[in-house]
């Protein structure tokens, strides 16, 4: 190909924070009808590089440019103005808006000075068709579920004719024949010309999808490559900077103690007559396709939705159903599926997220003390290894994983016992997995009880102690010791009624 193919480069860029330089001397560029992967750990100025070329940041030296265009001085109107269309990994919808009126939000077609209604839902209906999705584009976009507002927001950005389409862990809250649907897209969007740069930490899915990977560490560009150019092992060498760690032996400790908190009968829109026992000193994994009920036992649980049947017991004592400030003054904690809408504050600072699960241990004589704010966080900043240039920064300025981390060590600051983690790992790179499993089979030993839901089977084969499987609401099985195999769990989720 031609110089006259590159749809978007970067030269010589450098981008600054205060205390981390995000970009240093980066030269990138992609072409027509490519599929680029971007990957590295988070933290690595992924983020970073795909808000230069999207025209959310400026760089502080070099230059990027789209289709020739220097996009110096542009912000994201005149930068989509020029081609570029971004799906970022946190949603931008309106829950209380149609699918139609969020697919064409800003742009809605008019007649005669009125919002012409009829055109926006056939134009509505041809975006989703685009990418062979269908569904009710009447409905609220919010009643969809995350897998389903994902979806609209890439049909969105599709309908745009992009030159060049950015997707930053589009497929994170997907369940597998969704994947599939977005690869289909993505590579059918190639195909007509469009550039693509493609962010993820599923090596698999990269494979399928991409064409070319290049891998980012600290900053810097380490190498571009054909995807089929190298190894999974040495992709992720590349990543880190070093060889990865052999995955842990699988540890096996289902406990025997009583149930800290159980549930029996359970019954919402999803579940169906659940029951659940959650001990201490283990990791319990729940496992399931999308929609079997993960996230709503979890929910529920905690109190944060009120069942319409069942019961549930908190160290042998009956709950009152939907009782969340109970659940959590006696010991529960919960990472939310959703960690941009529901687990932290963004302008807050990561010192601020972390102790507001219990101020009144940061509190002296009812009034909020600093510097104990400030020592809290710094200890549980240390102890997960949270990459942050000061506890105060604003949190939403901080990478998914280490966002991840900081909801996390909210919990730990508040000295829950029992820990609900809905997808605690979900856009999180190779490193900050491995950190968040050791912290979880660190507070299993402590007594804790932990409970992991993850749509990626192959984690919770590697880390639970007991894993039960839901399917359409109940749980179906429940597996320990050898009886914990990736295909054995897969077979039982999604084996017919």
């Amino acid at each position: 190909m031609s110089n006259s193919d590159v749809v978007a480069e970067v030269r010589s860029g450098t981008k600054r924070y205060p205390g981390v330089t995000a970009l240093n001397d980066v030269d990138f560029s992609v072409r027509r009808g490519e599929v680029r992967a971007l990957l590295g750990k988070n933290g690595a100025g992924k983020s970073t590089l795909i808000r230069i070329l999207s025209g959310a940041e400026q760089l502080d030296s070099g230059d990027a440019l789209v289709d020739g265009t220097s996009l110096k001085g542009l912000g994201t109107r005149e930068v989509a103005g020029l081609g570029v269309a971004t799906v970022y990994q946190e949603l931008s919808l309106v829950p209380d808006m149609s699918v139609a009126e969020n697919l064409f939000m800003g742009v809605w077609p008019s007649a005669r000075g009125a919002l012409d209604w009829r055109r926006m839902r056939v134009d509505a209906r041809a975006a989703m068709a685009r990418i062979g999705v269908d569904v009710d584009i009447d409905r609220p976009v919010g009643s969809l579920g995350a897998a389903g507002q994902q979806l609209v927001e890439i049909a969105r950005a599709v309908w745009q004719n992009p030159s060049l389409l950015i997707l930053d862990e589009p497929t994170s809250s997907l369940a597998a024949a969704e994947v599939r649907q977005v690869i289909n897209v993505v590579r059918r969007v190639a195909e007509q010309g469009v550039a693509v740069i493609y962010v993820s930490h599923r090596m698999d899915e990269i494979r399928q999808v991409a064409d070319t990977a290049t891998v980012v560490r600290d900053g810097r560009i380490v190498e571009t490559l054909p995807v089929g150019a190298a190894s999974t092992s040495e992709i992720v060498t590349m990543m880190l900077g070093t060889a990865p760690e052999a995955v842990t032996a699988r540890v096996r400790r289902p406990s025997s103690d009583p149930p800290v908190l159980s549930a029996r009968g359970l019954r919402t829109d999803k579940l169906d007559g659940l029951d659940i026992d959650i001990r201490p000193g283990e990791i319990l994994g729940i496992a399931g396709v999308l929609g079997s009920g993960r996230t709503e036992t979890l929910r529920v649980l905690m109190g944060l939705d009120r069942p319409g049947a069942g019961e549930v017991r908190l160290r042998g004592e009956a709950v009152r159903p939907g009782a969340f400030a109970t659940m959590l003054r006696r010991g529960l904690g919960i990472t939310p599926e959703n960690r941009r809408r529901d687990g932290i504050v963004p302008l807050m600072g990561v010192d601020e997220n972390i102790v507001m699960s219990d101020l009144r241990r940061v509190s002296r004589s009812g009034v909020l003390d600093r510097r104990a704010i400030g020592e809290a966080a710094r200890a549980l900043i240390d102890r997960l290894a949270i990459k942050t240039s000061r506890p105060g920064t604003p949190i939403g300025d901080l990478s998914g994983g280490n966002q991840q981390k900081t909801v996390l060590a909210r919990w730990l600051h508040a000295g829950s016992t029992v820990l609900l983690l809905d997808e605690p790992t979900r856009g999180v790179d190779v490193e900050a997995k491995r950190q968040i499993y050791d912290q979880m089979r660190q507070l299993a030993d402590d007594g804790r009880a932990v409970v992991f839901v993850s749509s990626e089977v192959e984690e919770l084969t590697d880390v639970c102690d007991r894993i039960v499987v839901l399917r359409s609401g109940r749980a179906v099985a429940e597996l320990t010791g050898d009886e914990i195999e990736l295909e054995r769990v897969l077979a039982i989720a999604i084996a017919e009624e």
